[in-house]
């Protein structure tokens, strides 16, 4: 076998490895019903017939460990500080992932004013390398709230990793991105839903069945 024969024999394996991964970790969200099909109004006010929903991942403390290990290990080379999280979920991954890189977490969250800040003593020492971690990604909106915290934005950003990607375009985050898995999942404006999503009645995630088909 020739050096470029091995070379791509090689890639070939790392890719199907790739690919055994993905497909494990997909199945290991859907199983624990993260994934749920219906028509659902978003917190951004837009319709989707996909809604993720992140704590039956969050509640599980072994899947969120093997899928927050994709993460980690995927960004470990880059040799990342401190890993930052905001709240809720992203608390939760950011100390799952810090735990398996056997480094620090600090959290963000808001202020009674509504701003993104570092709470509970939490501090970011000027130039270290951090590591912004979620659990889905749909706009980035609340990412990018996180990169505008003053001690986020003095650190070096090595990386933005995800548990799940269910945005609809690529979003530049200013650092490598990285996603344990991706959900394709299209969402619309309430006057642009389609007629055979209009049907199935409305759920508002996160209320009371009672709230149904508003």
């Amino acid at each position: 076998m020739t050096t470029t024969e091995f070379r791509e024999a090689t890639s070939g394996m790392q890719d199907e490895q790739e690919a055994q991964r993905r497909a494990e970790i997909r199945r290991l969200i859907e199983e624990c019903g993260a994934v749920r099909r219906g028509h659902f109004k978003l917190a951004s006010g837009k319709h989707s017939d996909v809604y993720i929903e992140k704590f039956r991942v969050l509640e599980r403390p072994k899947v969120l460990r093997r899928v927050c290990t994709e993460i980690a290990e995927h960004f470990r080379g880059k040799r990342p500080e401190i890993v930052i999280g905001p709240a809720t979920g992203g608390m939760m991954v950011a100390l799952m992932v810090a735990d398996i890189l056997g480094i620090d977490v600090v959290y963000v969250e808001a202020d009674p004013e509504g701003n993104r800040v570092l709470r509970r003593g939490g501090s970011i020492p000027r130039g270290t390398k951090t590591l912004l971690v979620d659990d889905v990604l749909t706009t980035g909106s609340s990412l990018f709230d996180v990169l505008k915290v003053p001690d986020v934005k003095g650190s070096d950003l090595i990386g933005v990793g995800v548990l799940i990607d269910r945005s609809e375009a690529t979003i530049d985050f200013g650092a490598e991105f990285f996603a344990a898995s991706r959900f394709e999942a299209k969402s619309y404006l309430p006057e642009d839903v389609p007629d055979w999503l209009a049907i199935i009645p409305v759920e508002i995630p996160g209320t009371s069945a009672a709230r149904k088909g508003l």
